[in-house]
């Protein structure tokens, strides 16, 4: 069956698909250091927020219960048997000193970032359909000047967001 032309080169996909990878690497990248080290290479560390009732993820119940929609990981100190895959990301990291598996289908993650070095990357996930209210907001958090408002961290248009880094997103570019 032949694609509708306008399906055909769909770069937003192809550019947020190779942006999965750079996740992908960064996390193989930690692995054999983390391994023999036991820690980040140097400052490093990763913030990766993801959907959770997003299809494979697996967290316990009273994770999603606490987190619904979305949650936060860090990875810098205390995790143990990360793992990546083309498909998802695999770590064991403690709760109320209850250590605890999670696994994130890359599809799944709407925000990698690094601070130690103010990178970042904010997804759609993939094969989720999006609302024209949440597209209006990550174009507002997009917005190369950031909100107007004083949000939690005080001070208008500077604030903590400034000390991290610019958030890529891929909005800008798709279809409408």
């Amino acid at each position: 069956m032949m694609k509708n032309e306008d399906e055909i080169l769909r770069y937003d996909r192809m550019v947020e698909n190779a942006l999965r990878g750079v996740v992908k690497a960064s996390v193989e990248e930690v692995m054999g250091y983390h391994e023999v080290h036991a820690s980040m290479p140097g400052e490093h560390h990763f913030y990766i927020t993801f959907i959770t009732d997003y299809p494979g993820v697996k967290i316990p119940d009273y994770l999603r219960d606490r987190y619904p929609g979305e949650m936060t990981i860090v990875l810098q100190y205390q995790f143990t048997d990360l793992a990546v895959t083309t498909e998802k990301l695999s770590v064991t990291l403690s709760f109320n000193n209850i250590p605890e598996r999670l696994e994130v289908p890359l599809a799944a993650i709407s925000i990698f970032a690094d601070p130690s070095v103010n990178f970042a990357l904010q997804f759609q996930p993939l094969g989720e359909a999006i609302e024209d209210a949440d597209l209006a907001l990550l174009n507002e958090l997009a917005d190369d000047d950031g909100p107007d408002d004083d949000g939690p961290n005080g001070g208008g248009k500077k604030g903590k967001s400034d000390e991290m880094g610019q958030v890529v997103s891929l909005d800008k570019f798709r279809k409408k």
